[in-house]
């Protein structure tokens, strides 16, 4: 079993990795949703967000696999980290370098392998959005698009690490963290012809929420309404935080029934955290919906912008 080789740019690559302060940290949603989606989506048992350190891989995000890392030696990432495309073994077995590898010949059986490396702006390649299943098989064409797509979205996780792209206060996407994630979703739905809804949400009354109770309480309730944005919007969906008591949420491939179930969804829970709370108030919201247009919306701000108007139109009208 050959080693992996290091690119060339090894020292800063390894300085840009530990620049992000990802290794060895708690998991966060932003990469869990990826990798769930892509165990989904290809119908593999594993898919794992890889970082390759320098002699070991650890996981940021781990869908399937019992293990938190591995060593770089025995790393399939370590060898795709080393080119710029994918990197497809489509049988284990039958590939020198790899089939006497230990997860190839022991737990978890590995047979096929598909990995797209993670770059950062200068190009290091950090690791990769990984596929793993225990039976042989090989990409077509759009799996290998999909595969890049959502490697791209990780990329933009990366990113926004260093954007600093968290809302402090409830742990979603703040607004630039959204627009990047937003507009990339946007792209790949308008190349794979897939639907797209925006729901522009802005809580009601929340300025007397603050008068009467203090501003800690407001604080209180939009980690609540954020919290209930989390269960009841899909992994694949892109919720943020606008600012003050603005939400955002982007759905993905929808039919308008599904939309709906969610956001009955939504009121449920909401009406169930109200109750439980017993704060002295309840927490109500005005949301404005609109379905993304290629034609009309050339960007993420043109179809907030929309959204921004449908809410308001709601709004004055008598919110929910």
């Amino acid at each position: 079993m050959p080693a992996p080789g290091k690119p060339d740019n090894e020292a800063v690559r390894l300085k840009n990795l530990h620049s992000l302060k990802l290794l060895d940290t708690a998991p966060e949603e932003r990469f869990d949703r990826l990798t769930r989606l892509a165990r989904r989506l290809f119908d593999v048992p594993i898919a794992l967000v890889s970082l390759v350190d320098a002699n070991r891989q650890w996981f940021k995000s781990n869908a399937g696999l019992d293990a938190s890392e591995s060593g770089r030696d025995v790393s399939f990432c370590a060898h795709a980290i080393l080119q710029d495309q994918i990197l497809e073994v489509c049988d284990a077995e039958q590939d020198e370098r790899f089939r006497d590898n230990p997860f190839v010949t022991d737990k978890p059986g590995i047979r096929f392998y598909a990995g797209q490396p993670l770059a950062l702006d200068d190009g290091s390649k950090l690791g990769t959005l990984c596929l793993l299943d225990t039976k042989p098989r090989k990409l077509n064409d759009e799996e290998r698009e999909l595969l890049r797509d959502l490697a791209s979205m990780a990329e933009q996780e990366m990113i926004a690490v260093q954007m600093a792209s968290m809302d402090e206060l409830t742990l979603l996407s703040n607004r630039r963290g959204f627009k990047t994630l937003a507009q990339h979703a946007l792209s790949v739905c308008e190349r794979l012809s897939r639907p797209a809804t925006l729901l522009f949400f802005d809580l009601n009354e929340f300025k007397l929420i603050n008068d009467r109770f203090g501003h800690a309480e407001g604080d209180t309730a939009l980690k609540t309404f954020a919290d209930v944005l989390r269960i009841a919007f899909r992994e694949s969906d892109v919720i943020g935080r606008l600012g003050g008591d603005e939400f955002v949420a982007l759905l993905t491939g929808s039919a308008h029934v599904e939309t709906s179930a969610i956001m009955a969804r939504l009121r449920e829970i909401l009406d169930e955290r109200n109750a439980m709370l017993q704060r002295g108030y309840d927490i109500r919201f005005s949301v404005g919906q609109i379905d993304y247009d290629p034609k009309r919306h050339q960007s993420i701000d043109s179809l907030l912008a929309d959204a921004d108007d449908a809410m308001y139109i709601q709004k004055q009208a008598g919110s929910r």
